[in-house]
């Protein structure tokens, strides 16, 4: 794998190449996002299993989260060094390679290890994921790449439990696992032969250990200081809420020290250099607003439609389907309006749309007919899809071509830090109102729609602010 030092085409790549390279780069995002929840639906028979406790074994998940969480900028950062193209390709296989660790797990500690091991993997292929899909699509087309690139992350995101059903249904949670070792090995196959090159970038030196540590303690600290704080024990009371406020403090606390070391640095590892740009400032605060406010509402509705309406878990899953549904048809749209209209309005508007169907969903009667959910989901997926491909297109091309690789990472930590974000308030929420008193679910639709009030603002702003160099 060591091809980082040839050139790649000057605009994308011709039209049989750029199929296979964007194949290459479809299957391996599915797998690195699927991951991240496909085993929820597992986490009762993986603690019976493996004789550990529903808490201990909530680990399985946040490991490979954590992991991928920490990563992210450092492997950025990496490969604006060593190419992208190299990048992609080792954490494809470790990701590969892991999951075989996973699958034959005899214990937690093993399978939380194993699932750590998969999020640097994973960690690897959505760090450079969208400064890839730059390389592959000519700038005219581009928009359409990242419309693809969307639909696909967004899917991946939310069909998780849907498709851990279905094998779970047939056989044992280790097959969940399996499912990555061919997809896997194809994608490294593949790749190999499709993927582009980048030229490696001739400034700036090798982020200092202390940075890469600094980093590492900020995001750890602050992602399970939230974590704590959500936990919940009997009438509401939090369990760990001390330690959850000390380890967010010390987080921030790092945080504070490791900005102010980046902020000297002139390719800093944390792009401060990139947030100084408006449009790519409000950007990623549109991004961060948009995963918290569809996290809160996406993972409510299963409690909604089951505590609140007594559907029966099957025709729940069907009826959710329409809000992924609707963003797999509407997405590529969304990516051939980029450049017709601004990206800014295309993203203000998708939100508002979603934030229209958090409130439509708030304010269902007792006693709502299928057809009355569907087409509210269904509103919020068309919203949803409207927003993340403009804003996703704004945040690659804002950054100067030789800081795709930062840009694509802090793509992917937006995503991660708004649905930690928007886990850690539904945990809260449900903590002091139980689903089965069917307030909390309202009260975290609303908490969407203000969220999703608020990415519409960030992205709207946009339309008037100049933009940095995008190539």
């Amino acid at each position: 794998m060591a091809d980082s030092t040839q050139p790649s085409p000057p605009d994308g790549l011709e039209k049989p190449a750029r199929g296979r390279a964007m194949l290459v780069i479809v299957l391996g995002i599915t797998l690195a996002v699927l991951d991240g929840s496909i085993v929820n639906l597992a986490l009762p028979g993986i603690a019976r299993e493996l004789h550990s406790t529903a808490a201990h074994s909530i680990w399985v998940v946040n490991a490979y989260q954590i992991a991928s969480l920490l990563l992210l900028l450092p492997l950025a950062s990496l490969g604006e060094r060593i190419g992208y193209r190299r990048v992609y390709l080792v954490g494809m296989a470790v990701f590969t390679v892991s999951s075989v660790g996973a699958m034959l797990a005899d214990s937690l500690p093993t399978l939380i290890a194993a699932r750590a091991v998969q999020g640097l993997g994973a960690a690897g292929i959505m760090s450079v994921n969208a400064a890839m899909v730059r390389l592959i699509y000519p700038r005219a087309l581009l928009g359409r790449g990242m419309g693809i690139n969307s639909m696909v992350v967004a899917f991946a995101a939310m069909s998780g439990p849907t498709i851990a059903a279905g094998i779970l249904s047939v056989a044992p949670w280790p097959w969940l696992f399996a499912l990555n070792l061919p997809l896997g090995a194809f994608t490294l196959w593949l790749g190999r032969r499709a993927l582009p090159f980048n030229p490696v970038a001739s400034r700036g030196a090798r982020p200092a250990a202390i940075d890469l540590i600094l980093n590492t303690l900020m995001f750890a600290l602050i992602f399970i200081g939230g974590e704590r704080l959500s936990v919940r024990g009997p009438g509401g009371a939090g369990t760990d809420t001390g330690l959850g406020l000390a380890l967010l403090v010390a987080g921030v606390l790092v945080g504070w020290i490791y900005l102010r070391r980046q902020a000297r640095q002139p390719v800093p590892l944390f792009p401060l250099d990139l947030l100084r740009l408006p449009v790519f400032a409000l950007s990623m605060a549109s991004s961060v607003g948009a995963f918290c406010a569809q996290t809160l509402a996406y993972l409510s509705l299963p409690f909604l439609l089951l505590e609140s309406f007594g559907r029966t878990p099957l025709q729940a899953g069907l009826l959710i389907t329409a809000w992924p549904l609707a963003i797999v048809v509407v997405a590529p749209l969304a990516g051939r309006l980029i450049g017709r209209y601004p990206d800014g309005l295309l993203g203000g508007l998708g939100m508002v749309i979603f934030a229209a169907g958090a409130v439509l969903l708030a304010l269902l009667p007792a006693s709502p007919s299928d057809g009355d959910m569907v087409w509210r989901m269904a509103l919020c997926g068309v919203g949803f899809a409207l927003f993340q491909s403009p804003n996703n297109h704004t945040i690659v091309t804002s950054a100067p071509l030789e800081r795709s690789g930062a840009a694509s990472g802090m793509l992917g930590t937006a995503r991660l830090t708004g649905q930690t974000m928007g886990a850690v308030l539904l945990a809260a929420i449900f903590g002091l109102l139980p689903p089965s008193s069917g307030q909390g679910e309202m009260w975290a639709m609303w908490l969407a729609a203000g969220f999703a009030a608020l990415a519409a603002v960030c992205s709207t702003l946009r339309v008037h602010t100049a933009a940095g160099p995008s190539h």
